[in-house]
């Protein structure tokens, strides 16, 4: 082959793909602990209702606090040290959930809260620096594929704990949780090794875009509008899988030779393998069909929880599975490329925020009360869940036309000025 015919991968996508390194190992790390954190509250003293709660509040501190650090991050420009330092926050925490007591699932509590404000203090700049990369190939690619490599490390995350438990021996699930919570310190620290390689390389992510000429207050479009409302009820009526993971422990272990408590991650990294191969299908159909795209991944997710909570046997609780990988798939990567396509790229973290602000409030909301309905009907539970998800479709729908409709404008206008 000529090599004037090989395409040189460009410095846009090498970041991108280290940066999804970063993520990976990220990802090893607290989505291997959220494997197991709704059996470990459990295990500790913790009811269905404070797991629900806990979830949805940790939620939302995680994504309403991006509001105030996305304003920071658009006032300072400094980009890499609110990566860093949020990092290093998010990722740390997780280590110490082995030191809590039998009874200590308050305490386990504040930790996961302190885990995600440093999720708060990274994601707004790391999704900013990403957009800058992500604008010079396709964006919905490039968050496919970062949303991919992301849940490759939560795949690996868990099979990790089971290759970790499978060398315990004293049966205490307990005590070989703590430790699992321990060895992902692992996973940890070679995360923040390659975040600051990955920073030296490149130490100025924001020249990949070049400045606007004119630089454009944040509007909040129809289309965004609606897109926010719709993702927000979606939020509301997606179950966490903390939930999901109690009630597998609670129904399916030790009622058959699959499930065990030392197998039981492995559903989780099923769920997020599924989940990386739904982010980058979907991350091309926003490509090519823009905000639509979401109509058909929440059609394909929407009833997880019927087939996860209600529908007792373990070949349609693995379909319920795969369906809420779908709908976690979908929903990463396509709420990226989202906000990078209305954004501009001054106000970008700002706008980043202010989306995962309304995110985290309904996230919250939806948690708390499914985690309440779990204990008082499964039924309404999962009514509940359903009825928010299909909701959501006609905001999607509405989304779409908007922005076909602002598309056509904008082209309008520059035909009158030429």
């Amino acid at each position: 082959m000529n090599k004037q015919n090989k395409k040189k991968i460009s410095n846009a996508m090498i970041f991108l793909l280290l940066f999804g390194v970063v993520s990976l190992l990220s990802d090893m790390t607290h989505e291997g602990a959220a494997s197991i954190q709704g059996t470990y509250l459990s295990l500790i003293g913790a009811s269905a209702g404070v797991i629900g709660f806990i979830s949805g509040f940790s939620e939302l501190l995680g994504y309403s606090l991006r509001y105030v650090f996305g304003r920071i991050t658009d006032k300072t420009k400094k980009y890499w040290p609110m990566v860093i330092l949020g990092y290093l926050i998010d990722i740390l925490a997780v280590p110490f959930l082995a030191f809590v007591g039998p009874n200590g699932w308050i305490w386990a509590c504040i930790i996961l809260s302190i885990q995600r404000i440093g999720k708060a203090i990274k994601k707004p700049a790391k999704d900013t620096i990403m957009s800058f990369a992500a604008t010079q190939e396709q964006v919905g690619r490039s968050f496919g594929i970062q949303e991919m490599l992301d849940q490759i490390g939560a795949f690996l995350g868990p099979i990790f704990l089971y290759l970790v438990m499978l060398f315990q021996t004293d049966g205490e699930t307990f005590k070989n949780y703590s430790i699992c919570f321990l060895f992902l310190s692992i996973p940890a620290l070679l995360t923040i090794v390659m975040l600051f390689f990955t920073k030296h390389k490149f130490p100025n992510p924001d020249k990949f875009e070049p400045e606007p000429k004119k630089h454009k207050k944040f509007k909040m479009k129809p289309s965004f509008i609606f897109y926010i409302i719709g993702i927000s009820i979606f939020a509301f009526g997606f179950v966490d899988y903390s939930l999901v993971g109690m009630h597998i422990s609670n129904v399916y272990v030790g009622n058959n030779n699959i499930i065990t408590s030392e197998t039981l991650p492995l559903v989780y990294s099923g769920a997020m393998i599924v989940d990386a191969i739904a982010a980058v299908i979907f991350g091309k159909l926003y490509d090519k069909f823009g905000m639509f795209s979401l109509v058909g991944a929440t059609a394909c997710s929407c009833l997880f929880s019927l087939f996860i909570f209600e529908l007792n046997s373990l070949t349609v609780l693995f379909v319920g599975v795969v369906m809420w990988g779908i709908g976690m798939g979908a929903q990463e990567s396509i709420l990226k490329a989202a906000v990078t396509s209305i954004v501009p790229k001054d106000s970008r973290a700002t706008g980043y925020g202010l989306f995962e602000f309304s995110f985290g409030i309904f996230w919250f909301l939806g948690s708390w009360l499914l985690g309440t309905l779990y204990d008082i009907s499964v039924l309404a539970m999962v009514i509940v869940s359903i009825s928010a998800q299909v909701l959501s479709i006609p905001c999607y729908i509405l989304s779409y036309l908007k922005s076909k409709k602002e598309k056509q404008l904008v082209d309008e206008s520059d035909e009158q000025k030429k």
